[in-house]
């Protein structure tokens, strides 16, 4: 490179330079349980436009009637439709069967994955390895369509649905192959008070990711807590 070519070479973009996300509909898929309902009402609660999906259109619409905040419910395949992002928040064991059943209705939706495949006996919670490596890349192999990221995994659900916390002080780790989709996820997260959006490197890491929340559940239950996580030095 001559000293011209350095002269001229366009600055780095600052990372926490992210877009505006305030016009987009945000699907949940499982809105209708404790994480999906929790992230529902958090983004809803700082203007975010939120539908929450489930098997049921009536059980949906009875959930968003709880939330308020001007959600709305519908079922999974209206949900995924009418959505811009689309959070998986379902159980794990119905994982892979809701999202080959929605891969019409997701192709070319930004689909955030926020599922712990977990397993639990009498030492307490374990990670389980799926066969793909994730839930986020399970997601990624059944909706080659859609753009596919993983986030929101290490949130309390007490937290997120309690209407007498003002902020929640944590990070989400944000995971996923292209910058504009991970930036667009940050972002999101950022919307809610005292989060903030980390790149956490592409899905190949999702499992690590997910399975950390395993930790999480030991560490809450010794000290009878809801912790999150912060990232330093960032």
């Amino acid at each position: 490179m001559t000293s011209s070519d350095s002269a001229h070479k366009a600055p780095a973009k600052d990372p926490w330079d992210l877009p505006d996300v305030t016009g987009l509909v945000v699907g949940v898929l499982g809105g209708t349980g404790p994480q999906g309902k929790g992230l529902a009402y958090r983004l809803a609660r700082a203007g975010q436009k939120v539908i929450i999906g489930s098997r049921a259109a009536e059980r949906a619409r009875a959930a968003a009637e709880e939330v308020g905040h001007g959600v709305e419910g519908a079922d999974n395949a209206e949900t995924a439709r009418r959505s811009d992002i689309v959070i998986v928040a379902v159980p794990w064991e119905g994982h892979a069967d809701l999202l080959r059943s929605l891969r019409e209705q997701l192709a070319g939706k930004l689909v955030v994955d926020c599922v712990n495949p977990l397993g639990f006996d009498k030492k307490g919670a374990y990670a389980l390895k799926p066969e793909e490596g994730s839930a986020a890349e399970q997601a990624a192999a059944l909706l080659p369509e859609a753009r596919v990221t993983a986030a929101f995994h290490h949130l309390s659900a007490v937290l997120l649905q309690d209407p007498e916390i003002e902020r929640i002080d944590t990070d989400v780790m944000v995971l996923g192959e292209e910058r504009a989709d991970v930036e667009t996820v940050q972002a999101l997260a950022g919307r809610i008070p005292g989060m903030r959006g980390i790149y956490a490197g592409r899905l190949r890491g999702a499992h690590q990711v997910e399975s950390l929340v395993a930790t999480l559940i030991s560490v809450n239950r010794r000290y009878k807590a809801h912790a999150g996580l912060r990232i330093t030095d960032v």
